[in-house]
């Protein structure tokens, strides 16, 4: 019993607790629902409503022969400024493409493949004793979770990868906390500002409406680069102490 409290007191006190474990749930579960568009999923985020999963994401479409002429892949690196000793994450790595062109870049240091389908990282296991590549660590993670080794990622690469995470917060927060203090996050993703590229609507992203999510989860805008043909070069960073 709530001995001392009036029963006004008794009622405003319960309020506050109801109120207060609703705010908790709202902040575990920032998403809400809609009518589904006719490339979406329905689910919410930030005003996002998050697109469908793109079907011809298959090995034979990631290792087309004309990638490097639509995005520019090489310049990509080039813009990355990874020194040699560093752990770079690529997230949704699929059959490892960018993974591969990585790990040169970072002879001393090596190279996560995360992926949520077995199957890629199988392929990318393939290709690394094809290439005999031996600083490219595959990780298979969650719809949730990256399964990111905890403060020691210095760069994350996501190559227009982001906008069908079906949990995008619980995955930039499972990026941020392996992130290392300063270490920076990469997104390749189609100009969403610019009607002309020819992507769906729902699988472009503009530099406010990501600037806005990453800051939901403490990451730092730093830059947005338009060297590529059709995408952003966004670059964000978790603070350090």
């Amino acid at each position: 019993m709530l001995r001392g409290f009036s029963v006004s007191g008794r009622v405003a006190l319960f309020s506050a607790v109801l109120w207060g474990a609703f705010a908790a749930r709202a902040e575990e579960v920032p998403y809400t629902a809609k009518e589904a568009s006719r490339d979406g999923t329905g689910k919410v985020y930030l005003g996002r409503e998050i697109s469908q999963t793109v079907s011809s994401h298959a090995i034979s479409w990631l290792e087309r022969r004309d990638r490097e002429a639509e995005e520019r892949p090489t310049l990509v690196m080039e813009n990355l400024g990874l020194k040699p000793d560093d752990v770079v994450a690529d997230i949704g790595a699929g059959s490892g493409y960018f993974s591969l062109l990585l790990a040169p870049l970072v002879p001393q240091g090596r190279v996560l493949a995360v992926d949520i389908q077995q199957e890629m990282l199988d392929f990318i296991e393939g290709r690394k004793k094809l290439k005999q590549v031996r600083n490219v660590e595959t990780i298979l993670g969650t719809i949730e979770d990256t399964k990111l080794p905890e403060g020691q990622v210095d760069v994350v690469l996501m190559v227009d990868a982001y906008h069908e995470f079906s949990h995008p917060r619980e995955m930039m927060l499972s990026i941020v906390k392996g992130l290392v203090p300063g270490g920076r996050v990469v997104f390749l993703e189609y100009r969403g500002e610019d009607p002309n590229v020819p992507i769906k609507p729902l699988h472009k992203m503009t530099v406010k409406q990501i600037t806005r999510e990453m800051a939901s989860v403490g990451l730092r805008f730093v830059e947005v680069r338009d060297f590529l043909p059709i995408q952003h070069f966004l670059v964000f960073q978790k603070p350090a102490p």
